[in-house]
């Protein structure tokens, strides 16, 4: 006993010496946060004085709308010229930072009132743009600019590509249309809100049973209340074949309100879109993007398809091997085993338990190795904030100022990255305040939030983190170092706000910086003892990914045709019909009769006709990866022409071009798909 304790001491000693060793960045995430001195002044959300309160939101919301009215009255009265322009864009920002303000604080504030004054402001500023979209005259001024080609010749090529933007928002929402289809547009539009909120909160509530439907060995593995069994998701990491059939069933019934709530949000839709003149909403969604077309992604999923399909049958013929090790009552796999026998897999052919791997990913550690790869690559490092009382909605939140080492402070990132009650289990970016270049020459800049749901720290144990969630968290931060890094005149195309196949090229190149042991090993130490991550660990886990690999991908592009469909030309069946078909063509296991997988994807909302752009995003990473960051990661010459060719631009460059400066090359739909293909068939790291 006495040795046990003596060992005990000593490895609190070794943590305790670590602690000292962090810098400021590591401790700030690494410790149990601070309170605030309740004597300090409330300063607001993010330092927004009127949102020291939910009421705040009216005002905010107000101000923004009368600043709105001032701008469109200049907009409508100005000459035509670059000022043109930039009133467009303050008008843009004007109503954003409320808007996007709102659109973060309505899903992660603990406060019930702050969340339901956020969305309120939501939706009153998401009507007001829908009404703006179709000003007749407001429309008007930037035709008058866009139509005098001595004006065109003395604006840059930026400022001609924003107002052309601003014309594509007006065009695709029908204000080349008399009174009346405008009207109905805007009518669509205010619905399509209400719509997109319904089928988001039904897509997740959970299902209840009778309890006595269930046997009763399960029961215990679900929420019981009362004589009702509540399933809120799909349990595919149960090793219990029986629990994980029962969820997929259960979660997975049909709710018919929800059904038709889906049928009007699609129709709605596409009589929008061909109601300002496109073939489908898919045609609508994808102008300005990489792909351009429905056709394009079609093809791209389809020669995907293709190429994969050896692959794919060779992962399902894996499952069912396994399954029959390890399950007796139906030998076939089905879409609740991919998950887990996919799983089971990894485990057996290398054993890899997260929690072998955790000690060594202290969230301090992790963002020490961020901010260690971005001042090697980028010459960018954080800086540790002390916020201000009323500036958080939880006192677990960070604030990082990112710098560089010349141009001073870019932006700010406020990293809300510890589970807690009632908060979405969600990894995401949310832009709060955009960049811009502001009428007295200072620039304003970038504000984000980063949303993770990591363990927090407790006591002596710092909050340690999964393989998985190093990637996400990575991940992330790809999006807001490209929040941080664009230095567009506009806000309106500033950062992420670019074509959704491209925005997700930052944040998935960061995941091959995150399974690279030469970035990993600059920072992955065991958090008690300062042992170095093994690099057969990391091997092993690369080796792992790979396993079933096509399988994940081919659900994916199931995934992303069935967006496809939906979103094409109307097939006057049931949502649940083309869903049978689609997942008999893309997928390779079978539909399961009275399910509706559909109702739970809430990717329809906001990816519509775009959710194909994960896996467009991922070719040109993995291109962008092993062309230019493959034999040395740390960069300093790819790093900056990364930055010069992709993120500096936002969306005020087309997005091939920006693909094309970066490879000096036009890649085709055949190199996308050889670049997934590549990275399914081969250690991307055993190419060096």
């Amino acid at each position: 006993m006495r040795s046990s304790r003596l060992l005990l001491q000593r490895s609190h000693a070794l943590y305790r010496r670590s602690v000292n060793t962090w810098s400021a960045v590591g401790a700030a995430f690494n410790v149990q946060h601070q309170r605030f001195e309740h004597l300090q002044k409330n300063v607001g959300l993010f330092g927004v004085p009127e949102l020291s309160g939910p009421a705040g939101f009216q005002m905010a919301q107000h101000q923004a709308l009368r600043e709105a009215e001032f701008l469109v009255h200049k907009a409508c009265t100005h000459p035509p010229g670059a000022v043109t322009v930039e009133t467009f864009d303050q008008l843009s920002d004007s109503l954003c930072r409320v808007a996007d303000l709102a659109d973060f604080i309505k899903v992660a504030h603990p406060d019930a009132a702050f969340r339901e004054a956020a969305e309120r402001t939501c939706v009153e500023i998401g009507t007001v743009v829908e009404i703006l979209n179709t000003n007749v005259d407001l429309c008007q001024s930037l035709k008058n600019l866009l139509g005098n080609e001595a004006v065109l010749a003395t604006l840059d090529s930026d400022t001609r590509r924003v107002a052309e933007l601003f014309m594509f928002d007006f065009e695709i929402s029908g204000i080349h249309l008399d009174y009346s289809k405008r009207s109905k547009a805007v009518a669509l539009n205010v619905k399509l809100l209400d719509l997109y909120h319904v089928f988001l909160s039904g897509s997740q509530l959970p299902n209840a049973i009778d309890k006595q439907v269930l046997p009763e060995h399960i029961r215990h593995c679900f929420s019981i209340d009362g004589n009702r069994v509540q399933i809120s998701g799909l349990h595919a990491d149960s090793p219990n074949e029986l629990v994980r059939e029962a969820a997929y069933k259960i979660f997975l019934y049909p709710n018919t309100s929800l059904l038709l709530c889906l049928d009007e949000l699609l129709a709605c839709r596409h009589e929008l879109a061909t109601l300002v003149g496109y073939e489908s909403f898919a045609h609508r969604a994808l102008k300005g993007t990489m792909a351009k077309t429905p056709e394009t992604v079609m093809k791209f999923l389809k020669l995907l398809t293709e190429k994969l399909s050896d692959r794919t049958s060779k992962d399902f013929k894996m499952m069912k091997e396994m399954k029959k090790k390890t399950h007796t009552t139906n030998p076939e796999v089905m879409p609740w085993d991919h998950a887990y026998l996919s799983s089971a897999i990894r485990t057996e052919m290398f054993n890899i338990d997260p929690s072998i791997y955790s000690p060594y990913f202290s969230l301090g550690a992790c963002m020490e190795g961020l901010n260690c790869l971005f001042t090697q690559l980028l010459g960018v490092y954080f800086q540790a904030e002390q916020p201000k009382m009323g500036e958080l909605w939880s006192e677990d939140v960070r604030k990082l100022a990112v710098v560089h080492e010349t141009e001073g402070v870019l932006g700010y990132i406020y990293c809300d990255f510890f589970r807690r009650l009632d908060k979405p289990h969600q990894d995401c970016h949310f832009t709060i305040r955009g960049g811009r270049l502001r009428d007295d020459g200072v620039y304003q800049l970038p504000v984000v939030v980063l949303m993770l749901s990591l363990p927090p720290p407790s006591g002596r144990t710092p909050s340690l983190l999964t393989p998985s969630m190093v990637e996400n968290l990575f991940h992330e931060m790809g999006h807001a170092m490209h929040s941080m890094l664009g230095r567009t005149h506009y806000q309106h195309v500033t950062g992420t706000r670019c074509s959704t196949d491209f925005a997700e090229v930052p944040s998935i190149l960061m995941e091959y910086f995150a399974s690279d042991y030469r970035v990993l090993s600059q920072f992955a130490r065991h958090y008690q003892t300062g042992e170095p991550l093994p690099e057969n660990l990391v091997s092993r886990l690369c080796e792992s990914k790979r396993v079933c690999s096509a399988a994940d991908t081919q659900l994916q592009i199931f995934y992303a045709a069935l967006d496809q469909v939906y979103h094409g030309k109307p097939q006057y069946r049931s949502t649940t019909d083309i869903l049978r078909e689609m997942q008999e063509k893309f997928y390779g296991l079978p539909y399961v009769n009275d399910t509706a997988w559909q109702l739970r994807f809430s990717h329809l909302v906001g990816y519509g006709a775009k959710y194909y752009s994960y896996l467009m995003s991922r070719a040109v990473a993995s291109m962008v990866w092993r062309q230019c960051f493959l034999q040395d990661p740390f960069s300093r010459v790819m790093g900056e022409r990364y930055r010069r060719e992709m993120l500096a631009h936002g969306g005020s460059k087309e997005p091939v071009l920006m693909v094309q400066g970066m490879l000096q090359k036009t890649p085709t739909i055949e190199d996308f798909v050889d670049a997934l293909v590549l990275d399914l068939n081969t250690n991307v790291k055993s190419s060096v």
